[in-house]
């Protein structure tokens, strides 16, 4: 399972809004591809494939494939707006090496 910060949940929120995603959530997942081999992905979708992992979290829909919730177990998902930068953060407890950047990472 992954867990979302109350800040990831409110900049998701407020990026649906001003996307008029109306309905569906945040999919969540693990990609090849990076300079650590394996990234992160994150779209909006309108509803669940078939055999994800469906969490809510304060409203906020959240769907990942079998296979990346492998990679993501223990996972949280944050959003940072500080003066080392501003966008999501992945705290992969997994995750044996990452990038400079934090968008990819090696399990």
């Amino acid at each position: 399972m992954i867990s979302v910060t109350a800040s990831a949940i409110a900049k998701i929120k407020d990026m649906m809004r001003q996307q008029q995603v109306e309905a569906g959530g945040l999919r969540v997942g693990v990609i090849g591809g990076g300079c650590s081999g394996l990234s992160y992905k994150l779209d909006f979708e309108i509803q669940a494939r078939p055999h994800d992992q469906v969490l809510e979290m304060d409203g906020l829909k959240v769907f990942i494939d079998p296979k990346s919730l492998e990679l993501l177990r223990d996972t949280t998902l944050d959003f940072s707006d500080g003066l080392n930068g501003r966008g999501f953060v992945f705290i992969n407890p997994q995750a044996t090496r990452t990038c400079g950047c934090g968008s990819s990472f090696s399990s």
